[in-house]
């Protein structure tokens, strides 16, 4: 694993604290408790069946857990109803899934737009970020084509330019290189880790790779839904560097 974030980004922004949920008499999260800074990538890793989705649908609010709390900033997303989840959601939370989720009626540039209209941003506004966005991560070429005319990698790098568009605190990846081969899984890694060390944003990333768990400061390990190990950091480090070698071909950082 890599050494934590450096101190000026050592603040947890997200806090989990004795997580519980069922479903019909089945314990699924057994008391998960840790914590995430603002900055770091976390890998929630375990065998099929630990809790890891569940624990992942709870964060984004998609969920609620019978007992416990999650608190985003200063947000406890308990206290909300559903709508305000779904706000919540828009606003502050980002996710990439293995299955990408691409609408398949819409272009790349019409599914990276959509969060940012249903936010109210302006059309200018909109499509000036929607191409700095896929220039970002290097498919402004393709912005015309529908999801079924894009390859896998390209697919997976539209979900993550949707995902990043309005500045979530919190990025929450499925395991989003589980449908790739591994020259576009590292890329898909290098592009998580230079964007969310570039942004502070906190990244929660489930994973049965080793590969994908290499990029994160640490790994929780979930066993029956409990924390088995790595709920919490040993020791402060210095700033991550990028792990992996495969190039990612990409536009201007976005400012």
């Amino acid at each position: 694993m890599l050494p934590i974030p450096p101190k000026e980004t050592r603040e947890p922004v997200l806090r989990v604290r004795d997580l519980h949920k069922s479903y019909e008499g089945r314990v699924v999260l057994r008391g998960i408790s840790f914590h995430v800074r603002a900055g770091e990538r976390v890998a929630l890793t375990g065998p099929s069946g630990s809790g890891k989705t569940t624990l992942l649908n709870c964060l984004g609010g998609v969920d609620r857990p019978d007992a416990g709390s999650i608190v985003l900033g200063d947000t406890p997303l308990e206290a909300m109803d559903d709508e305000a989840l779904a706000l919540f959601r828009r606003r502050r939370v980002g996710t990439v899934f293995q299955f990408f989720h691409l609408l398949p009626s819409l272009t790349a540039a019409e599914n990276v737009e959509l969060p940012l209209q249903l936010l109210g941003v302006p059309r200018a506004d909109r499509s000036r970020r929607v191409r700095d966005l896929l220039d970002r991560v290097g498919v402004s070429h393709r912005s015309n084509a529908f999801p079924s005319e894009l390859s896998g990698g390209e697919r997976q790098r539209v979900a993550i330019a949707r995902a990043m568009g309005h500045g979530p605190e919190l990025l929450l990846a499925d395991e989003p290189t589980g449908n790739l081969d591994s020259v576009n899984g590292d890329n898909i890694l290098q592009l998580l880790t230079e964007w969310t060390g570039e942004t502070g944003t906190a990244l929660v990333l489930v994973t049965h790779s080793p590969e994908a768990a290499s990029i994160c400061h640490r790994e929780i390990h979930l066993r029956d839904g409990q924390v088995e190990s790595g709920s919490e950091p040993d020791v402060l480090g210095g700033a991550s560097g990028v792990p992996k070698s495969h190039a990612v071909s990409r536009g201007p950082k976005l400012s």
